[in-house]
């Protein structure tokens, strides 16, 4: 049976696409990335903003079409979407036989299964909702979709924050840390495998193990990783700026594999919208931290995410953020247009902000830090920098690799001239001779083409 596997939304979510294909491989599963060659459909959908949720129900839309016509035996619908929406779904699509809860992903197998063999609709769907506070799902079989060089390592689940804007902890639960010897084991696995670089990525990555250990846990968890043959590069993501610790600093600094990047969502700058964000820090403590993260790790690469248009903003905020934007100097930022989600305390604040106001903010934000970020690319050149290969351009003597400074999918490139021959995944020493906006362009320098030295 051909499955076709459609992963929607954050890392967070592919984590759990890839331990599903696991499960479903298992048992002899196979997979396609064409609908029409496809026996199943799974889409793990989102739901975190307006945009996510109108495409995954397009993609259910788009499927239900194939379910209709029988060339699909079956259409399942998982993830956030499901677990938000279940009752709606099987409302509007029917075609979707199977709804997988997002503590429910252990039971894909199940699911599969039973809608092959026409166990479908009420109260069988009821059997794929698992109470959110569960212990999360500690991943023993994975299929990576990331090519193999790297992967994302889900280290908790759910959050405690409730943030007046956001839906994630009616959809995953709680704050729930995975034990340490879980993700050691997981980690040992996916680098014996090939994995170089380990993304750490959570709701929120720096409360890790206050639920189990009864303290913050990462600086220990780090520790431990970067002891583990193979890998090369650590990176953290999702870091909230009041969680991070001298002590997470120091390990950062001193420990090799750790990448010095940090992404640290500040949402806004302006207290009053912090204030009504549920937010839990002020400008002057931001100010304080990301000052403190680049006294301790002078050449930190800091990446952040803003929300223009928040109920309440009003133009004194946002040129109160615009110029906090300006003067921070971030090397990456991304801005998102404010999304009323139902269900959230912001939904209902009076001084909604009209959706032209939003975007014109976001596109000004956007404009100001694309300066920034081209004025940095600039001055990188010159430098010698690591960088991990990701691929060959086509037809051309021309590799495209990664620097630590450069998450994948969201940050930029670093774009190789050579006549060598390299393998993705390899590490090579690059210096760096021109910039083109957010990407840089160099040559080989001389060096090792496995792991830093």
């Amino acid at each position: 049976m051909n499955i076709l596997f459609v992963s929607l939304g954050c890392d967070k979510n592919l984590t759990d696409t890839e331990m599903m294909l696991g499960l479903l491989q298992k048992k002899g599963f196979t997979f396609t990335d064409e609908p029409e060659a496809a026996d199943i459909a799974v889409v793990n959908t989102c739901c975190f903003i307006g945009d996510a949720k109108e495409e995954s129900i397009n993609t259910l839309l788009e499927l239900a079409n194939l379910r209709k016509t029988g060339k699909l035996k079956a259409l399942i619908a998982a993830g956030c979407l499901a677990q938000r929406y279940g009752e709606e779904i099987q409302e509007e699509i029917p075609e979707v036989d199977v709804l997988v809860g997002t503590m429910a992903i252990e039971e894909i197998v199940t699911a599969v299964e039973g809608a092959l063999n026409g166990k479908t609709r009420h109260p069988y769907q009821q059997n794929h909702f698992r109470d959110l506070e569960v212990p999360p799902p500690v991943c023993r079989e994975r299929v990576l979709t990331t090519g193999g060089h790297f992967a994302y390592l889900k280290i908790a689940e759910g959050c405690d924050k409730h943030c007046t804007y956001c839906i994630i902890p009616k959809v995953r639960g709680s704050y729930r840390s995975i034990p340490m010897e879980a993700l050691t084991a997981q980690a040992e696995k996916l680098a014996e495998q090939g994995v170089k670089e380990l993304i750490l990525v959570a709701q929120e990555t720096t409360l890790y193990g206050v639920d189990l250990y009864g303290e913050k846990s990462l600086p220990q968890l780090l520790t431990k990783l970067a002891k583990i043959d193979g890998l090369c590069w650590i990176r953290l993501l999702y870091c909230y700026p009041e969680e991070i610790t001298d002590e997470l600093l120091q390990v950062m600094w001193e420990e090799p594999k750790v990448c010095h990047y940090l992404d640290i969502p500040i949402q806004h700058a302006s207290d009053q919208v912090l204030k009504r964000m549920g937010r839990r820090t002020t400008q002057e403590e931001l100010r304080q931290k990301i000052g403190r993260i680049r006294e301790v790790i002078p050449d930190v690469c800091l990446r952040t995410a803003l929300i223009s248009g928040f109920p309440g903003e009003t133009q004194e905020d946002f040129e109160e953020l615009y110029r906090f934007v300006n003067e921070m100097e971030f090397d990456r930022l991304g801005v998102f247009a404010y999304s009323q989600e139902e269900d959230t305390p912001a939904a209902v604040m009076p001084e909604q902000i009209e959706d032209e106001v939003k975007e014109v903010r976001r596109a000004e934000l956007m404009e100001l830090q694309q300066a920034i970020a081209f004025e940095k690319t600039e001055e990188a050149v010159g430098q010698v920098l690591y960088a991990m290969v990701e691929g060959k351009a086509a037809d051309e003597d021309v590799y495209v690799a990664r620097t630590y400074r450069d998450a994948p999918e969201v940050d930029g490139y670093l774009f190789i001239n050579t006549t060598a021959v390299l393998m993705t995944g390899d590490f090579v020493k690059v210096l760096v001779t021109d910039s083109n906006e957010y990407d840089l362009i160099g040559e080989l320098a001389d060096g090792s083409q496995s792991c830093m030295d």
